[in-house]
């Protein structure tokens, strides 16, 4: 069966809604009667032309946007829970399942332009896993100069439904860091891609779920280990950041909000600032209002001591989240530094993230840890 998102699927339903109308307007006048046969060839017609074309835009939308990756994902076949996974002392954190060239026009691919890699993440404390995951390591990774040093590292999340297969073809979140590093605007830095959940296609929030999933621990703990110890991370927290959309501009606020010793930087491009329990979540509290504020950012910044974070809030004067961000604005204190960029106008979609994304690993880069030698 072809890929759910793929090329092909998308253009064979393009060719069949052409041809669907083109059979429509050659059939049409010989539907002209007036006959209970002629109504209903006319109808099953225009019902025909209209089902091929939302399907082919259906189709088009899907794969740009990332709601549905799978036939299953689609089917809503993948709806258990997971399963937890005990690991045995020495298992490998981090699994390479695939590699990923970045493309250069002269030189050597991997020297000039670094290399993506799929991965599986194993959460050593959680038991939970991060699949499919991309590291991105940059062109001085290889080069003899750095071979005892260690990078710092940015996570990038997507929004939920989303695939992180699009941060790498969309958002192009690669080849945006390889032109900030080419440009000395950030450090050389390692680049993991994942989505924000973990549990088949349950919208977790990146929480800790009571009695549940432990996103969050995964995310700030079991993450920076398995990294650190299958990579030449540095394991610094000034050297670590995050940054995400939409859902995943909401987990990475919370990430260093919460977790100041897991991440000192964070981005949030379109993110919102509280979670409730809709469908896609069941129940993410527990039936605790402690458990909900707890993860409501503004009052943590309201009414908690402030972390020493670097907090970067993305909106535009016709987003949803622009009353919030000012919110959030008006709300941190000291040692919590808040920047903000506002668009003029922009949506909640890949185009507008695409012109926030290069000022905010400028950004980053003032902030972000160097380079350090291997310890």
């Amino acid at each position: 069966m072809p890929s759910l998102t793929g090329l092909p699927l998308q253009l064979i339903a393009i060719v069949l809604a052409v041809l669907v109308f083109a059979a429509t307007m050659w059939l049409w006048p010989r539907l002209g009667g007036r006959g209970w046969r002629a109504w209903l060839g006319r109808i099953g017609a225009f019902l025909a032309t209209q089902v091929a074309v939302l399907v082919a835009m259906g189709l088009v939308a899907n794969s740009y946007f990332g709601f549905y990756s799978t036939w299953s994902d689609l089917l809503g076949l993948d709806g258990s829970p997971g399963t937890v996974v005990d690991h045995q002392p020495g298992a490998k954190a981090v699994k390479v399942v695939g590699e990923q060239k970045m493309y250069s026009s002269q030189g050597s691919v991997q020297e000039r332009s670094g290399l993506i890699q799929k991965v599986e993440i194993r959460g050593a404390g959680t038991g939970l896993t991060g699949t499919p995951a991309y590291v991105y390591l940059p062109p001085q990774y290889f080069q003899p100069a750095y071979a005892e040093t260690r990078f710092p590292m940015l996570l990038a999340l997507s929004g939920y439904p989303g695939t992180p297969e699009k941060l790498i073809s969309l958002l192009q979140y690669p080849a945006s860091t390889l032109k900030a590093i080419e440009a000395q605007e950030m450090p050389p830095t390692v680049l993991v891609m994942m989505r924000p959940t973990l549990v088949g296609n349950r919208d977790t929030e990146c929480m800790d779920v009571p009695g549940g999933p432990q996103v969050e621990t995964f995310f700030t703990e079991d993450l920076p280990k398995a990294m650190a110890g299958s990579y030449r991370i540095d394991d610094r927290p000034e050297s670590r950041a995050v940054i995400g959309d939409s859902t995943g501009g909401y987990c990475a606020v919370k990430f260093a909000v919460r977790k100041p010793d897991s991440y000192r930087s964070a981005i949030s491009l379109s993110g919102y600032y509280e979670v409730h329990n809709d469908p896609t979540t069941g129940d993410l509290f527990g039936g605790s209002d402690q458990v909900k504020q707890d993860n409501d950012l503004l009052w943590r910044l309201r009414n908690h001591p402030a972390p020493p974070v670097s907090l970067l809030l993305a909106t535009s004067h016709n987003e949803e989240n622009y009353p919030a961000t000012q919110e959030m604005v008006a709300a941190f204190k000291a040692p919590t530094r808040v920047s903000t960029i506002t668009l003029d106008s922009g949506g909640h979609n890949f185009h507008t993230w695409t012109r926030e994304i290069p000022p905010a690993l400028t950004w980053l880069g003032q902030r972000l840890g160097k380079p350090a030698p291997a310890a």
